[in-house]
């Protein structure tokens, strides 16, 4: 039998304002203080949530969010108050900029797609001619997109960011450091397990005390990509692909069935084979970034626990 993935909650918390549902995280503000999110199985690609959930996804992505949300406190401050169960972090409430800043070491993913097909600037930074899939550039360049509520995100360039109102000039300035830092204790910590993180993403807010916050996950495979550190070399002389860690290879199964998200396009059929594949490459890559064996949850009765965990930990907190 396949494992149970959960795909929603619908829980009913004290001082619980509302629940947003994100493309994957079921988020509960609690009396505009703080926020519950539970990082579900559902799995998203090209702003599209696939029709079945992958088991065990959402525990990945939490433990490693966890994780590295601790592990770089000294950069940034972040949201995490605690994480109280295996598929749940919750935080202080924050008002989200509506920027997502996208940092870049290689040409790959849609960098490279948009760069075959003739562009030579990416949210404002000039691409030399000659260049080729998966080279690492002299230095990460920062791509931001915007944070788009429905539909897909676009790449935007800082001045653009500014001029529209969505950061002001000093706020960017901030959050673009950070973003570099971040980026580099990532790439450190990577680089440990043998790996070499290649694109991530950060998203920031404002705390009631007016202080920036690294929000939301960081380091995940759903907002990062990594390569296998030992063969990259080799496999960029002979123009071979890379070994990714990251969500890559379900874009590239969806691109290869015909799907990229476009008006009248059909998912293909997810068979139980292919999600306990995708499965299995998550926790493959938790295993190889935070170099511990994954120890699965119980998840035969996973909203029973988390909804017990969540509320626990809301008594000891004063709700």
């Amino acid at each position: 039998m396949i494992p149970k993935a959960l795909e929603s909650t619908s829980f009913s918390l004290p001082m619980q304002k509302n629940l947003y549902k994100g493309k994957v995280r079921d988020v509960y503000n609690i009396d505009d203080r703080l926020l519950v999110m539970v990082a579900t199985d559902r799995i998203s690609a090209f702003d599209v949530v696939l029709p079945r959930g992958i088991p065990y996804k959402g525990q990945v992505l939490n433990q490693i969010a966890s994780r590295f949300l601790d592990a770089t406190a000294d950069i940034v401050p972040n949201w995490k108050i605690a994480s109280p169960d295996p598929m749940v972090t919750v935080g202080r409430l924050c008002k989200p900029f509506a920027v997502e800043m996208v940092i870049r070491g290689f040409l790959t993913g849609s960098s490279w797609r948009n760069y075959k097909d003739g562009s030579r600037e990416i949210c404002g930074v000039k691409l030399s001619e000659g260049l080729r899939e998966h080279q690492r550039f002299a230095e990460p360049i920062i791509t931001p997109s915007t944070k788009a509520s429905e539909g897909h995100d676009e790449d935007i360039a800082p001045s653009e960011i500014i001029r529209k109102g969505l950061m002001s000039e000093s706020d960017y300035t901030i959050v673009e450091q950070y973003t570099r830092k971040l980026f580099e204790r990532g790439s450190e910590i990577a680089a440990k397990q043998g790996l070499i993180l290649v694109d991530t993403k950060y998203e920031f807010g404002r705390g009631e005390d007016g202080t920036i916050y690294l929000i939301d996950e960081i380091h995940t495979p759903d907002s990062s990509r990594y390569f296998i550190a030992d063969t990259y070399e080799a496999c960029f002389a002979k123009g071979e692909n890379q070994k990714q860690l990251s969500k890559e290879f379900v874009r590239e199964w969806l691109m290869a069935n015909g799907f990229q998200g476009h008006s009248g396009q059909k998912v293909p059929e997810m068979t139980d084979d292919y999600v306990m594949s995708v499965s299995d490459r998550y926790i493959e890559l938790y295993e190889k970034v935070t170099g511990e064996i994954f120890e699965r949850a119980d998840n035969e009765q996973s909203l029973k626990r988390i909804e017990s965990n969540i509320l626990a930990f809301l008594s000891e907190y004063g709700f």
